[in-house]
């Protein structure tokens, strides 16, 4: 298993990871119906799910990696008035009880890692949720160029070691496809898979796909 690295956010345009990805109004109104109220944010970032679900009447923790991120979160938690719990921590070991969130949300973060870290940040995730709880979570495709074409060192057959300059430069990125899914997540219920292609970002081409997975404990 590599050792996990998060991004520098430093060197990151930071703006677009303020707000939060639409997905979240969805998963927002539909958690609230479930009568879900504990949240976890696994690899917060700067923090724009966490506040967000906090401003919508969560209890949330965040947890990340990078000093950096906790460090803004904390401070924007704290202009905003959101009692946020906040944790600096790896996603491989969580430092939470066994079944103590009714539900996770992992954006673009759990495939930070190579295929055993993969695996094992799946195991932790169902460990902390509750029985029935549910888990939202994105994972990178084999189809993107990044994995196809790039040519990047591979640190397994599904695993590559991001090359390109930027916050996330030298932070492993795993890739999968649809079997790969079901088998990572065969102890929950998958209610949904969706595989997007960001073809164009800012009237820029793009090449980038990924998995958006929602899945509920067994």
């Amino acid at each position: 298993m590599v050792d996990s690295k998060g991004w520098e956010w430093e060197k990151a345009n930071q703006s677009p990871w303020l707000t939060p990805t639409d997905d979240v109004y969805y998963l927002a109104n539909k958690w609230l119906e479930l009568g879900f109220k504990k949240v976890l944010d696994l690899g917060a970032g700067l923090g724009r799910h966490s506040i967000f679900f906090a401003q919508k009447g969560f209890k949330v923790s965040a947890i990340d990696i990078s000093d950096y991120g906790v460090n803004h979160l904390k401070e924007w938690a704290k202009k905003e008035n959101l009692d946020i719990d906040i944790k600096l921590g790896d996603m491989i070991s969580l430092p939470y009880a066994d079944n103590s969130f009714d539900c996770v949300i992992a954006y673009h973060s759990i495939s930070h890692t190579d295929t055993s870290g993969t695996k094992k940040v799946i195991s932790e995730i169902e460990r902390v949720l509750k029985q029935g709880g549910e888990v939202y979570t994105s994972m990178c495709s084999k189809e993107s160029w990044e994995f196809a074409k790039a040519g990047y060192p591979q640190i397994d057959e599904n695993t590559v070691l991001n090359k390109e300059d930027g916050p996330d430069k030298d932070v492993p990125h795993f890739y999968a496809n649809s079997d790969d899914i079901l088998d990572l997540f065969h102890n929950f219920d998958i209610e949904r898979v969706r595989h997007i292609d960001y073809c164009v970002i800012d009237n820029e081409k793009q090449d980038s796909k990924y998995y958006y997975i929602n899945g509920r404990k067994k």
